[in-house]
């Protein structure tokens, strides 16, 4: 038998052996081999998870999962071994860090992680929302918010529960798992959880609950899922899952396991291209799409180019935490300052604006000066907006700051701060979208002028960026671009 001949065959036994049935608590080691090589390309792997439906769980004494099924097909593309060890999220997490042979999934890629492990994917993303009880009336309109309820249940170590601690919350209560928190959640001895739609309908599933015994409160963040290789694997192995991962989103399989696992269409592309809620530049409308003058212009970019990604709106703050972390990409707009030079690739300019600081109508206070602005009680701002960052660089200690600008100009107008920081661009469409008057308020000093541009992660191949560059100057010598300026700016 010849040695393709015999990868073959040992392609259909393993594909065969996939129909039965495997004790998941053992503890089961892989032996790899890559499919080019039986003896250079070689290295041992363990893969590791956790019980986390949809994207890991045992069913009738069978691992399934998008993570699951997507390694399955992974490993029968290298001509490797598939078996998967599920321990507790703790002992998992743990073990991954200290066996040089690990392999962690479904795993959340985030700033205190990215250092820890060497990563392939994204293949799935998570969208977190904070649920209550369905009897429970509370309202949420942003984190601060939450901060003050009685009792919020988290898991231990998991991403969404260091990013609540790196938030400054303080009203943790630590849960077993998903299902003793949606437990405690309906019974009231926890106020919130925040959880995916997708692995919160499972739990409450599984505790004889229904999703709509539970109420979306607040839909905060996105994270995105990765495969975690211990620090010791070779780069060349972890680039070989690279490969089939985004093999796999070209192909349509991993597009049709996001189907049957987590109720989606969309799982995350070669490139992910984000956005916020900021118009008229990016936002959501009435109908759901995602318009605005900066989407216009990536979508023509995207045209050009015969390459389409999808869009996906997110809180500022935590799209450019993901800008920062993930290789291959895309958020927009984003203003080229400085402190942000040396952090992105640049695509643009693609549009200029002015920052004020805004005051209410009525309250008559002055600002002739950046010392005078200094001096106020509270000056409000957003989160990771260039002009907070500008404004802490200055050592201004009189912020306030939120995620949302919408929440922010409520407190101009209810005269809970005295100056909001924003461009003349965005601010009159913020105001309208909270049902506001534009003469309400009044830009009491100018604190800059700015160009914005479409920003791509420091990872992201140069080739690419230098595409929608190229892409961007076609659409200024043939007219597009003007085009698309007059309709959102004339």
């Amino acid at each position: 038998m010849t040695a393709k001949n015999l990868l073959k065959f040992k392609h259909f036994i393993f594909r065969a052996s996939l129909f039965f049935l495997f004790p998941v608590a053992i503890i089961t080691i892989i032996t790899g081999c890559n499919k080019e090589s039986d003896t250079d390309d070689s290295y041992l792997l363990e893969f590791i998870t956790e019980e986390y439906k949809p994207l890991n769980y045992t069913e009738n004494g069978s691992l399934k999962g998008l993570g699951p099924d997507l390694l399955k097909e992974i490993c029968i593309d290298l001509g490797i071994s598939y078996s998967s060890e599920v321990l507790s999220w703790d002992k998992a997490y743990a073990k991954a860090l200290t066996n040089e042979h690990a392999v962690l999934y479904s795993t959340i890629l985030n700033a205190e992680r990215k250092s820890l492990f060497k990563w392939a994917g994204p293949y799935a993303s998570l969208d977190w929302n904070f649920y209550s009880s369905s009897q429970n009336p509370i309202e949420l309109t942003s984190l601060d918010e939450a901060r003050n309820v009685a009792g919020i249940g988290v898991l231990s170590d998991y991403s969404i529960t260091q990013y609540l601690i790196s938030e400054g919350f303080s009203n943790l209560i630590y849960c077993e798992n998903n299902q003793d928190a949606f437990s405690k959640l309906l019974s009231g001895e926890i106020t919130l959880f925040p959880s995916d739609k997708i692995t919160a309908e499972a739990a409450l599933t599984a505790i004889g609950k229904s999703i709509y015994d539970v109420t979306n409160k607040l839909s905060f963040r996105t994270d995105l899922v990765y495969f975690a290789f211990n620090n010791a694997v070779p780069d060349r192995v972890v680039e070989n899952f690279q490969k089939e991962i985004d093999e796999s989103k070209q192909n349509g399989v991993l597009k049709k396991l996001y189907q049957m696992y987590m109720q989606s269409a969309n799982p995350p592309d070669i490139i992910q291209v984000y956005t916020e809620q900021y118009p008229p530049l990016t936002y959501r409308n009435n109908m759901g799409d995602i318009t605005g003058f900066g989407t216009d212009v990536v979508l023509d970019i995207m045209k050009r180019n015969q390459s389409y990604y999808p869009i996906r709106v997110t809180l500022w703050s935590n799209a450019y935490e993901l800008a920062l972390l993930n290789p291959n990409f895309c958020l927009f707009t984003m203003d080229r300052t400085e402190q942000r030079e040396n952090l992105f690739q640049w695509v643009g300019p693609i549009g200029s604006n002015v920052t004020y600081f805004y005051v209410r109508a009525d309250s008559g206070i002055t600002i002739k000066s950046i010392n005078d602005a200094r001096a106020l009680n509270s000056v409000g701002t957003v989160s990771s907006w260039f002009s907070d960052q500008y404004l802490r660089g200055l050592g201004f200690t009189n912020l306030v700051t939120g995620n949302d600008p919408g929440l922010m100009t409520s407190k101009l107008i209810n005269g809970e701060i005295d100056a909001f920081v924003c461009t003349n661009i965005t601010f009159p469409s913020i105001l309208r979208s909270m049902n506001y008057q534009y003469n309400q308020v009044e830009p009491a000093f100018q604190l800059m002028s700015s160009d914005f541009y479409i920003a791509f992660s420091k990872d992201t191949p140069t080739g690419t960026v230098l595409k929608w560059q190229q892409a961007l100057d076609a659409a200024r010598q043939d007219g597009t671009y003007d085009a698309i300026y007059r309709k959102w700016f004339n």
